[in-house]
């Protein structure tokens, strides 16, 4: 990291990129607040340009009618926010102290880094099998997804059998909203009853698209280009089986990027970076702000993490503004 990049005391820091992070970014380079972005390495699991990095096409980013590679989306916010005068340095944060004023990082070079306002931007990563072939096709664009909103309307994954793999609230959501286009939906669940919500279950198991494979795990995704099907094992027998499909769908959770946040900031108990009032982005520390998948454990969607990035943006720039900073040092030091 070059000294030059970073100054004495930062008005902004912005920890992570992705959606919320550039987003913010912007507004806080318009505002002529000098943001600093510790956007992530790739060493770690805080990617430079969040997940969207390893999502080949998105098609419900508004402004591109035809779709937009997801790398290319990325690059391009970043490209907008440094128009701006957006600094950006590629490490990690390890460590966050809010208990001196200006706030104090450490990344992973050991430089400390001095923010009158901090946004945490860090994200959240969806949790995946654990099956070579699996990461390789998500990678790729493959026709392996943990986001069917994202990525179940494409043209590929339409009048086939998709397999979505869980057993919780989410699984069942994604399996009925994949109803729309696929031939058939296979859930396959490791267990011979489900996690979700009764609502949400009589829902699926109602719909007519739905079949459930029960006691069954996914333990390979047979495909070189392309899915091709999965491998399922009985749970209870141990048997193996084929199921020829054209799209799999892993809905097992995700998670926040929050290991280095726990005693700094108050997370929920799954996590997540818990923002005490409604439709605010303000943290249990006043003068840190978080935006984006860090902190929103429901929507999970590009453009509501972008959404929040503005807004995180915009009440730094106000606690700014009413002399949050003033008051914060003041209370640091009495």
């Amino acid at each position: 990291m070059s000294d030059s990049v970073i100054r004495e005391r930062e008005t902004v820091v912005i920890v992570g990129s992705g959606p919320a992070g550039w987003t913010a970014a912007v507004y806080a380079a318009r505002a002529e607040l000098h943001p600093l972005v510790i956007e992530g390495s790739f060493s770690r699991t805080m990617i430079p340009g969040g997940q969207l990095m390893f999502t080949t096409e998105v098609e419900n980013y508004p402004g591109f009618k035809d779709g937009v590679d997801g790398q290319t989306l990325m690059l391009e916010m970043k490209a907008q926010a440094e128009r701006f005068g957006t600094r950006v340095v590629t490490e990690d944060v390890l460590e966050v102290d809010v208990h001196q004023y200006p706030f104090r990082l450490v990344t992973t070079s050991g430089q400390e880094v001095f923010a009158e306002t901090v946004i945490l931007a860090t994200g959240a990563n969806a949790n995946w099998i654990g099956l070579p072939n699996e990461e390789r096709l998500a990678q790729s664009g493959g026709g392996v997804s943990a986001c069917a909103v994202c990525d179940g309307a494409l043209p590929h994954f339409r009048e086939k059998v998709l397999v979505v793999v869980g057993g919780g609230d989410t699984a069942m959501e994604d399996a009925l909203y994949l109803t729309k286009f696929a031939k058939e939906v296979v859930i396959v669940h490791r267990r011979d009853e489900l996690r979700a919500s009764r609502i949400m279950a009589d829902r699926a198991m109602a719909n007519e698209k739905i079949r459930f494979a029960w006691n069954k795990t996914v333990v390979e995704v047979h495909g070189d280009d392309v899915i091709t099907g999965v491998r399922l094992k009985d749970t209870v027998t141990g048997e193996e089986s084929d199921l020829d499909a054209g799209g799999m769908f892993v809905a097992i959770g995700h998670s926040p990027n929050t290991e280095f946040l726990k005693g700094v900031v108050d997370l929920k108990e799954n996590g997540y970076v818990a923002t005490p009032v409604a439709w605010r982005t303000q943290t249990s520390v006043p003068g840190v702000f978080a935006a984006g998948d860090v902190m929103d454990d429901y929507y999970r969607q590009a453009v509501t993490a972008a959404g929040t990035g503005c807004m995180a943006a915009l009440e730094a720039e106000r606690w700014l503004a009413h002399g949050g900073a003033e008051v914060h040092a003041a209370s640091a030091t009495g």
